[in-house]
């Protein structure tokens, strides 16, 4: 049986033999009776144009040979199509002559021309654009950056060993990581962050801030801060070290009380915490102490997976709420063999993101007691986006809610039972907020 053609098609067919023909004789001319090198010129651009409709079409998959080329055909005789098709993603509104102005001031006056180079010019302008949202968690990161990102989240690199974050646009410190070269070295949870190596902080952000300071093993880093309360600054010197996270650690204390130090929520954390699961019960623990203070967070689904340790299956852990108003419900998986076990939490003004979700999680759902002081209120979701060059985007995109509904973004979780920490125990090395856990665990176990 025969297939029926439309005589548009036909017509594009002879077209395209006529067309096709009609180079070929051109350049057997050139080849023969060396026509002007205008003409060379004329061909080139003709393939050239040729070619751009072509691979337009071919953004089509699907089509036929036959249709695919009659179609792309019927590009070329209006030419206007393709400029217009170009401009498709071209925002409403935007003056982009602006940009390319500026650009062309660049390239062609800036005095230091061999020191121009336009790969870093483009990653330079998007970091400028990302920058201008004004959130210090939206970022973007060029290759070299992106994979210092990605390095930290793996749980290994060299540095000094603490969590950065914004606050009132104040580079401060999340928290110290516990036995690392901040922390031996003096800096504390809260400490505003002024200057690195005499540099000023006000006008960057958190990831220029994290390369400043990130330097190979053995080198200083000297960082001007102020502590809270505190009315003049302090330098802190520090020697930067390999930072090798062991993120969870348990010991059993009196009174048959298991203590769980989880110190982020990196990709090894979970696996850790089920080796240490395995000791809490065989030593015959009546209730815990989770201790998640100067924990600065790490990924939502390590989070949602220990959540699922203390409470019942299908619980609602935490939820998103995206800037269209919809919110996204994320429920425990399960394995809750804690589920009856009395548990209270250490947090504090270190306790961020990801450990908040944990501990509102546990407090709403089971009534847990919070203990220590405020968390930090790192509330907000980011979405990573990398990219075919190894550069990548960090964008908000929602933010936490507890499962009861209660907003921590920038207000942080209060703690049920405030413990404030002096200076005299800092120096003496008292903790005093972990005493008070232990007296309150030893108090539920005794009316349980």
């Amino acid at each position: 049986m025969k297939r029926k053609v439309s005589r548009g098609k036909i017509n594009s067919l002879n077209f395209i033999k006529r067309y096709l023909y009609f180079l070929g004789r051109i350049v057997k001319n050139i080849i023969q009776k060396q026509y002007s090198f205008f003409i060379l010129i004329l061909i080139g651009v003709t393939f050239f144009y040729f070619g751009l409709a072509w691979g337009k079409k071919s953004e089509n998959p699907g089509e036929g040979p036959i249709n695919s080329l009659t179609n792309f055909m019927g590009e070329l005789v209006k030419p206007g199509e393709l400029v217009k098709n170009a401009n498709n993603n071209k925002p409403e509104k935007v003056d982009f002559d602006i940009f390319w102005k500026a650009w062309s001031n660049v390239e062609k006056k800036y005095i230091d021309q061999d020191e121009l180079n336009s790969q870093d010019m483009v990653y330079g302008a998007i970091k400028g654009m990302v920058d201008s949202v004004g959130d210090p968690y939206t970022s973007y990161m060029n290759p070299k950056e992106a994979r210092a990102f990605s390095s930290d989240m793996e749980g290994s690199f060299e540095g000094i060993g603490a969590e950065l974050g914004m606050k009132d646009g104040i580079l401060v410190v999340i928290a110290p990581i516990n036995g690392m070269p901040a922390e031996k070295a003096g800096l504390r949870a809260g400490d505003r962050i002024i200057k690195i190596n005499q540099e000023m902080t006000s006008d960057i952000n958190i990831d220029e801030a994290v390369s400043k300071i990130r330097g190979p093993k053995g080198t200083e880093v000297i960082l001007t801060v102020i502590s809270q309360n505190a009315e003049e600054s302090k330098e802190i010197k520090i020697i930067r070290d390999t930072i090798d996270l062991k993120s969870v650690s348990y010991e059993q204390k009196w009174g048959n009380i298991a203590y769980i130090r989880i110190s982020s929520f990196s990709e090894d954390t979970a696996s850790e915490f089920n080796k240490e699961i395995t000791k809490v019960i065989a030593d015959n623990n009546k209730g815990i102490v989770l201790d998640l203070r100067n924990n600065p967070g790490g990924f939502l689904n390590i989070a949602i997976e220990m959540a699922s340790k203390f409470v019942s299956r299908g619980s609602v852990v935490v939820q998103e709420k995206h800037q269209n108003g919809t919110v996204q419900k994320f429920e425990s998986l399960g394995g809750n063999v804690f589920s009856e076990t009395p548990v209270v939490i250490l947090i504090n003004e270190g306790s961020a993101s990801a450990s908040e979700i944990l501990a509102g999680a546990l407090s709403d759902i089971n009534g847990s007691k919070l203990i220590g002081q405020k968390s930090f209120g790192k509330g907000s979701v980011q979405e990573l986006k990398e990219f075919s060059d190894g550069s990548s985007l960090k964008i908000t995109i929602a933010e936490w809610l507890t499962p009861l509904g209660k907003s921590i973004n920038k207000t942080g979780l209060e703690a049920d039972i405030e413990v404030e920490v002096t200076e005299y125990e800092i120096k003496n090395k008292i903790d005093s907020q972990l005493n008070k856990a232990l007296n309150e665990m030893s108090t539920q176990i005794k009316n349980k």
